[in-house]
């Protein structure tokens, strides 16, 4: 049976290690890190998220924003928003919530934010940073997935680690930050023979939001899996993208879902957070 990965628990340490940061900012530097949050619109998820970060921004002794806008707002407000966050002093990080509504251009909105505030790492700017082995702000979750990695001494070098789906939020950058700590890295799509490339991977990660895609028998033996999938089922069960009980017997690691890489995303914004506020990325 595989070891569980707790990604709660492993969140609430990356928090502690921002709190400890933050109190020693405040005490030797009278600098307190601001986080301003963007939403537009009444999505559900959304709401449950931002809110779900607010709490873990107070937590670690951020200041925390919410800009809160009607779904009709326009694209020319939105940008003026987003620069008035830019130019603002007291905000260090800036996070807009996405999706956002079809008559506006994401792409345009995250590539206005100034990419030293950018936390979430989606900005053009820190992807080619991440690209080019530079330092920069790195997307949430896969940095979330590496410190789950680093946790449970899973050291990727050496080691065949396929990364399923090829998303610039997860997949990409995931694959790039394997890659980096000399993983040989294959990147799967819905092209790829999928039982063939997961039956080879000492690392598996997957991003698909497929649930139980992934078959238990798949697994190489003693692969550590990471399952960043979240679906309901119609019973309203929540199930990754991988079959958690089969996959459990081969593996000798997994996430759960829900508990494994959610927190960590959150934990993860609130360290950048912090490395946006004292320039240390």
């Amino acid at each position: 049976m595989a070891q569980l990965i707790d990604g709660k628990a492993i969140a609430a340490r990356v928090r502690a290690e921002v709190q400890v940061e933050v109190a020693r900012l405040k005490a030797d530097r009278g600098l307190i890190p601001g986080l301003a949050v963007v939403r537009v619109g009444e999505d559900p998820a959304s709401k449950i998220y931002v809110t779900g970060k607010k709490k873990a921004a107070e937590e670690v002794g951020f200041r925390s924003w919410e800009h809160h806008f009607d779904a009709s707002i326009s694209q020319d407000e939105l940008l003026a928003q987003v620069r008035r966050l830019n130019d603002a002093s007291a905000v260090h990080g800036i996070l807009v919530q996405l999706p956002l509504p079809k008559h506006i251009d994401a792409e345009l909105i995250i590539s206005t934010v100034k990419p030293e505030k950018d936390v979430d790492g989606f900005h053009p700017i820190s992807a080619g940073n991440l690209s080019l082995g530079r330092p920069g702000l790195r997307p949430c979750t896969p940095a979330g997935v590496m410190r789950l990695l680093e946790e449970v001494g899973c050291n990727p070098s050496g080691k065949r680690a396929v990364v399923v789906g090829r998303s610039n939020i997860v997949g990409k950058p995931m694959a790039l930050m394997l890659l980096q700590k000399d993983a040989t890295v294959t990147i799967c799509h819905r092209k790829s023979d999928l039982p063939r490339e997961v039956a080879q991977a000492d690392i598996l990660v997957v991003a698909v939001g497929v649930p139980e895609l992934i078959q238990g028998d798949w697994i190489k033996p003693g692969a550590v899996v990471i399952d960043v999938g979240m679906n309901r089922k119609a019973d309203g069960k929540l199930v990754g993208d991988v079959a958690f009980q089969a996959a459990s017997q081969r593996a000798s690691a997994i996430t759960p879902v829900p508990g494994g890489v959610g927190p960590m995303t959150i934990a993860m914004l609130m360290r950048n957070t912090l490395l946006a506020a004292t320039g240390g990325v």
